[in-house]
């Protein structure tokens, strides 16, 4: 038994950000952002908008894609560092908004390495328990995110994706190799320093220590094509593939620079890397999914192809995948 992506969705606000907004505002000179990250805007969630709202959006549309029987959904996995409430979970209210009345629900916070975890979840559930499962990664960071903060406020925004996944009885079908990683001696590098259980909210809190700070830009950037890049080669080896057997890679659309230095790495050639970093910047776990949903019509995706997908973020965790469509 193995299992199958029956569909694939995305949601992104209206709201565009173009760099020319950011550079002003952060005294930067025109052109600036794009050569340093290779992102030319990014979407920003609306007031009204919530972490549920674009998860529903993304979810609706990959059940709509595969006019799916929603009765039969076992699991929502929803992988998101920026839930609508700490308490309780979000996935509980994004199943019911879905109608998915026979699902169960759980939040997974990954940071951007999320959807590797949500996915290999849902294999596993599907695989097992034969039931389809709804994995969705979303993130609403244009409000975790310090305005004043250039190394961050570049490059993250706001999008959700989604993946229906379904038992399938191809036993070749699904994660055919996976490596999954962690450094927590890079713990601190990218970091809410306040509001958890280390250092609880109080009155005495600066509202700046509640917001996303990257502390060593540099580090972060050879920690995560190094981990990506092994991560990509463990996995392959686990799945008993050479790249040359692998349709299309996605990788964290992290930024321009990270993802050509993981490219360059593996000997990845252009026609085989699917990117949305240019467009839509860096929406953490939810990167991999909207770039998937993204190019899905003209990937023209079959029965039997293979997708690598690899990721880095805070932690540091990430890890890569082989799934066989």
């Amino acid at each position: 038994m193995g299992s199958t992506i029956l569909a694939t969705g995305h949601y992104v606000p209206e709201r565009r950000v173009g760099n020319r907004e950011l550079e002003a505002r952060l005294g930067l000179e025109d052109g600036w952002i794009q050569r340093r990250t290779g992102i030319r805007e990014r979407r920003y969630a609306a007031p009204g908008e919530a972490l549920s709202d674009l998860a529903v959006a993304a979810g609706e549309m990959a059940l709509s894609r595969a006019g799916f029987d929603r009765a039969r959904v076992g699991l929502v996995v929803l992988a998101t560092s920026t839930p609508d409430h700490l308490l309780p979970p979000t996935a509980p209210l994004v199943a019911h908004r879905l109608g998915l009345t026979g699902a169960g629900g759980i939040d997974m916070a990954g940071a951007c390495g999320g959807f590797l975890h949500a996915l290999a979840y849902a294999d596993g559930f599907a695989r097992i328990h034969k039931k389809p499962v709804l994995a969705i990664a979303a993130n609403i960071l244009s409000r975790r995110t310090n305005p004043a903060e250039r190394a961050s406020v570049i490059l993250f925004a706001d999008a959700a994706g989604a993946v229906l996944v379904a038992p399938d009885a191809r036993k070749t079908s699904g994660i055919r190799g996976i490596d999954l990683a962690t450094d927590g001696a890079s713990y601190g590098l990218i970091e809410i320093p306040a509001g958890g259980s280390r250092r609880p909210f109080s009155a005495g809190i600066d509202p700046a220590e509640t917001l996303m700070t990257i502390r060593d830009g540099r580090a972060v950037f050879v920690k995560a094509v190094d981990m990506m890049a092994a991560s990509s080669e463990k996995a392959l080896d686990a799945a008993g593939l050479a790249l040359s057997d692998i349709r299309y890679v996605i990788p964290h659309q992290a930024n321009a620079r990270i993802i050509g230095a993981v490219q360059k790495k593996l000997g990845l050639p252009d026609n085989r890397l699917l990117s949305s970093v240019a467009d839509y910047a860096n929406s953490s776990a939810a990167t991999i999914p909207l770039t998937l949903s993204l190019h899905a019509p003209e990937a023209n995706l079959r029965p039997g192809e293979r997708l690598l997908l690899c990721a880095a973020g805070a932690g540091l965790t990430g890890g890569a995948l082989v799934y066989e469509l």
